[in-house]
């Protein structure tokens, strides 16, 4: 019998991985560029992926033609998407972009996976995602920052809201791959196509890094985004929603803003308010009652499937 509780077990734990850091990464943003950071991020892990992928699975080739399929989904996925945060947040407020960004994406999730995949959107699902949905709203707002709908902030708020909508279809876009493949496969070549096309925006940014008196906190940073936001987070995320289905996984983006919040508490002293604790809670029960639900969401389970993770 298949233990499902292991995929769930799995997205919470990446989305927390992605949470914390934010703290991680924004103490490395004052000593890097933010694309040179995110290079760094994504580019030190194609050696990891691609020698981990050769020791599990005997071969790393794809077909040139799902090689084309993975460079639009790496330029899309990883370069438009994780530049395009950036830029969220420097046009807009950070709770603008954060609630624009997260909330959204599991709705366009369902949405297109209902469309394009098939899968089945239950009552469980709606009720626990609406419950989910309030809470990571009360995490985010109820921070020092509040919603703002200022013409001020029009650009980047339609760019965090943009970011939810090609986010779910890149999710999407991944599954029929993950399934032919695996996950280890998939994320490897998409990752390093998506830093190869982000390395054109470093130039100009490496001179400015004090690289030989670079603190140990820099590497640091580093290594957490190489071997745990990326190496590790993409992997298992991507097998647990294939196992899950994406419309029920992408309601674990919710986990991010709570851990960020802890995170926040732990290494800056920023204060937690009660609208936040009360926050947490509605989504940790949203996510719950989910993840109890004994229908699928998609019958994408198959035998070529079970490549994943082996």
């Amino acid at each position: 019998m298949e233990r499902k509780w292991m995929y769930y077990a799995g997205l919470v734990i990446v989305a927390a991985i992605w949470g914390t850091n934010f703290a991680v990464s924004k103490q490395a943003m004052e000593l890097f560029d933010p694309v040179l950071f995110t290079f760094l991020r994504f580019g030190l892990t194609i050696p990891f992926f691609f020698v981990l992928l050769k020791m599990r699975e005997g071969s790393v080739g794809v077909p040139i033609k799902v090689a084309l399929q993975l460079a639009l989904i790496g330029l899309v996925g990883v370069t438009g998407l994780e530049i395009a945060t950036m830029y969220s947040i420097k046009y807009t407020t950070l709770a603008n972009s954060s609630l624009l960004n997260v909330a959204p994406w599991p709705i366009f999730t369902a949405i297109f996976g209902t469309i394009f995949m098939g899968e089945r959107v239950t009552a469980r699902l709606v009720t626990g995602g609406i419950a989910a949905m309030i809470g990571v709203g009360f995490v985010i707002l109820g921070g020092d920052q509040g919603f703002d709908l200022s013409s001020n902030h029009m650009f980047g708020n339609l760019l965090a809201l943009g970011i939810s909508i090609v986010g779910a279809l890149f999710n999407l876009a991944c599954l029929p791959l993950i399934k032919r493949y695996s996950a280890l496969r998939v994320s490897a070549w998409y990752i390093m196509f998506g830093a190869l096309f982000m390395l054109p925006f470093t130039f100009g940014s490496w001179e400015k890094v004090e690289w030989a008196t670079l603190s140990s906190g820099g590497y640091i940073a580093i290594m957490y985004n190489v071997f745990f936001s990326t190496l590790f987070a993409f992997v298992v995320w991507n097998a647990s929603m294939l196992k899950v289905g994406a419309a029920r996984s992408s309601f674990f983006r919710y986990v991010t803003p709570a851990a960020a919040m802890v995170a926040g508490y732990f290494f800056f002293g920023e204060t937690v308010s009660v609208w936040q604790g009360i926050g947490a809670l509605f989504m940790a029960a949203g996510l719950i009652w989910i993840t109890l639900d004994s229908k699928r969401d998609a019958p994408i389970t198959t035998s070529t499937s079970e490549r994943v993770g082996h």
